[in-house]
């Protein structure tokens, strides 16, 4: 699995993906409405699923049940994850036209920072098979972890990362449109939108160290977690639109995956006394999402926390 021709092949299929939102789709600026953002999350969720279907026929079930489960692992922690999205956007006063473009931009730089995570990692596991024990250990305390800490309210703007850039970065005051850069008096400047940027690409390098992990205690196939990796991240701008309104309604979507993660690293401390089939992975990480999903559902919190 995973031929230099599928490498090569899938990544342009992700580079054109990503050009034709950019440069043909969303050229003109707007506010994403949710019924572009509706049949937009659907088409993405569409062709993961043929995807995994065409792994499914090419390469057998076991292989798919892989995809599929790694996919559904980085989908729900992506949604947990758009909460830091939409603080980072409220904080910063981000016009609703120019945040699609930032999440695109934003987009396109995690997936060549986790494709790189993804491979260091590959290449960690082929020669030390120890440090799947080191993984697994870590998702068992990041579930514990998140199962036990209570969320703070999130200050992007006091992290030492934006304190930093912000001293050390030749800025204009005010936002530029959708502009990253400006030209003044013959010196490039960047705009406080570019800072944002780097906001997000750093948050969702930290959100990273989480799934990616989690996604090769399910397989050890560098394009599986590659892909399914890739799937999810793409459909993220559009799954962003359409439940901005909805994400603090999930008040237990954190405590699933909390149970996920613990349930994947354990996976991967046993697995050589005690093998767990890709099928009953499947079922328990989608089981465990779907329990989360109809109790926040079924026992919303009364008492909202503004973001």
């Amino acid at each position: 699995m995973g031929s230099p021709l599928l490498w090569i092949g899938f990544n342009v299929f992700v580079l054109v993906s990503i050009a034709l939102d950019l440069g043909l789709f969303n050229r003109r600026l707007h506010k994403v409405e949710l019924r572009e953002a509706f049949w937009s999350t659907t088409l993405w969720i569409a062709l993961s699923v043929v995807f995994g279907l065409g792994i499914w026929y090419f390469s057998g079930h076991q292989r798919a049940i892989e995809f599929f489960t790694g996919y559904l692992i980085e989908k729900a922690l992506s949604v947990d994850n758009l909460f830091l999205f939409l603080v980072i956007f409220r904080t910063f006063a981000i016009d609703e036209r120019f945040q699609h473009r930032m999440l695109e931009w934003g987009i396109l730089g995690a997936l060549v920072m986790r494709g790189i995570m993804i491979f260091a990692g590959a290449e960690l596991i082929e020669k030390f098979s120890w440090i799947m024990y080191l993984f697994g250990a870590f998702l068992v305390y990041a579930g514990i972890h998140m199962l036990f800490t209570k969320k703070e309210k999130i200050r992007p703007e006091q992290s030492a990362f934006f304190r930093f850039a912000n001293a050390h970065l030749r800025l204009t005051r005010d936002y530029q449109g959708e502009h990253f850069f400006v030209r003044r008096e013959k010196r490039i400047y960047a705009t406080p939108l570019f800072l944002v940027l780097l906001v997000v690409e750093i948050t969702d390098v930290t959100l990273a160290i989480d799934s990616i992990p989690a996604i090769f205690g399910i397989t050890h196939d560098p394009f599986i977690v590659y892909t399914s990796n890739v799937f999810a991240i793409l459909g993220l701008r559009a799954l962003y639109f359409l439940l901005a309104g909805f994400l603090n309604r999930l008040r237990y979507l954190t405590v699933g995956l909390a149970f996920v993660l613990s349930f994947i690293g354990g996976k991967m401390i046993v697995e050589p006394w005690l093998h767990i089939a890709p099928q009953i992975s499947l079922l328990v990480v989608g089981g465990i999402l779907m329990l989360a999903i109809a109790a926040s559902l079924l026992f919303p919190n009364a008492s909202k926390s503004a973001v």
